[in-house]
């Protein structure tokens, strides 16, 4: 079951710039960036409350955000749920219907197993599922 929201993204052009807007915006310093290979984006969080911001960049002008960018602009790309179990989770999710985009959880920013839900399915929202990974 979706938990909580994990995270929101937020896809920007420029994430050092991004993240001193975000900094006054917040009133506080971004936690952690991390260059995510897999996804071809560097990331940056920022913890409010219980959950995160996540401002992503491309590293690459064929990744994800940077054709997200290019249709739509700046802005909120995903929103991303905690779950328990990311497997059970995908295997309930497909028998309601929802589709997923990656057939397989891979690794994703801050300790996570990742997987996204289909936007056709999700009226149009790119939906995350996150699990932490444990050592």
């Amino acid at each position: 079951m979706l938990k909580k929201i994990e995270h929101i993204g937020i896809a920007v052009k420029n994430i050092q710039s991004s993240n001193e807007l975000f900094k006054k915006l917040f009133g506080k310093e971004l936690y952690k960036t991390e260059n995510v290979e897999s996804e071809k984006v560097t990331t940056s969080f920022f913890m409010l409350g219980e959950s995160k911001i996540e401002l992503l960049e491309a590293q690459d002008p064929n990744s994800a955000i940077a054709k997200f960018i290019e249709k739509r602009g700046e802005g909120i790309h995903h929103m991303a749920f905690e779950v328990d179990d990311i497997y059970a989770e995908i295997e309930r999710l497909k028998k309601e219907g929802f589709e997923t985009i990656n057939p397989e959880p891979k690794k994703g920013a801050d300790n996570k197993l990742i997987c996204f839900l289909h936007p056709k399915t999700t009226n149009g929202v790119l939906i995350e599922l996150c699990q932490e990974i444990k050592a």
